[in-house]
């Protein structure tokens, strides 16, 4: 396959991953529902598209990227881009969608004779333009073939992995968000705690030495002494109230499903639910790191 890729969806990832497609010496044409979005990318070689029925014209195989809310909205891509596309083209799910949709699309591509791969991108919108963690799923001969699309996005050689069948990439990954809920609950907890301590700690002198070599080393609380650099230690300016996406629950239903008890990433996302009515600093550190990782807006309204 050429280095030729359309990107459905050019949002804070989106334009990002559009960005260093083209310095890899990809073709990428993108296409948003606000055309002056694509527009601004052409400066920079991208092909704007003012319809998915231009993808028509693109050479076959084609390769299309779907950078779009989980859900209806995904649903409604795909049914534009089944009556554009061919046998034997590939379409890829890139947003955050629920394993088990992935996994009927995947069967209804395919019955359509197209291929479908389904991707958990992690890292932000600095992972799309710098390079992320890829959770690859869906049809293996696809994959093969994309390799080096996967391989230019990836943050390095080892950051990429597949996995075999449709929807596979978006259940490690909804599980990987769980998991980060659970994380960033307990930083947000153990910061609170050092902040009503009798010592006046300095927060941020607390973080940058968690990031030296001590266990709960991570990019978790690298982006915690960041954005207390930023933003302050009393994060004046950061909601307490925590926004919240679908994968914390799905990940917590589907483990209900499995009989596997998940009581710290339950807690977690039920601190966040109620954090609506009781906005406190656990989460405005929780709203903080959502924001230097995931460009969230967490601004008191």
């Amino acid at each position: 396959m050429t280095k030729s890729i359309t990107l459905v969806g050019l949002g804070k990832m989106g334009i990002g991953m559009a960005q260093r497609l083209l310095e890899s010496g990809w073709t990428v044409r993108g296409y948003d529902r606000n055309p002056e979005i694509a527009k601004q990318l052409e400066s920079a070689g991208m092909i704007a598209l003012e319809s998915l029925e231009e993808i028509r014209e693109v050479p076959t195989p084609r390769l299309t990227w779907i950078m779009v809310p989980a859900g209806k909205p995904v649903d409604d891509v795909l049914a534009e881009l089944s009556n554009v596309l061919e046998k034997g083209d590939i379409v890829i799910d890139g947003g955050n969608s629920f394993f088990e949709d992935s996994i009927a699309r995947g069967e209804r591509l395919a019955a359509q004779g197209l291929r479908f791969i389904d991707v958990g991108f992690s890292g932000g919108p600095r992972g799309g333009r710098e390079g992320g963690c890829l959770m690859v799923g869906g049809d293996e001969s696809a994959f093969k073939e994309l390799e080096p699309l996967f391989q230019d996005l990836a943050q390095d050689r080892t950051a990429y992995a597949f996995f075999p069948g449709a929807g596979a990439g978006h259940f490690v990954k909804m599980v990987h968000n769980g998991i980060e809920y659970a994380m960033m609950q307990g930083i947000a907890e153990g910061f609170a705690v050092l902040k009503k301590g009798p010592f006046n700690i300095d927060l941020l002198q607390a973080a940058q030495i968690y990031k030296q070599g001590s266990v709960v080393t991570s990019r978790l609380i690298d982006w915690t002494a960041e954005g207390l650099k930023k933003y302050g230690a009393d994060l004046e300016e950061i909601s307490g109230s925590v926004g919240h996406s679908g994968e914390g629950k799905w990940t917590i239903e589907t483990a209900r499903k499995f009989g596997i008890p998940v009581p710290a990433i339950e807690a977690a996302f039920e601190f966040r639910v109620q954090s609506a009515q009781h906005p406190n600093f656990i989460g405005q550190m929780v709203s903080m790191m959502r924001n230097m990782f995931g460009g969230h807006d967490v601004s008191k309204k």
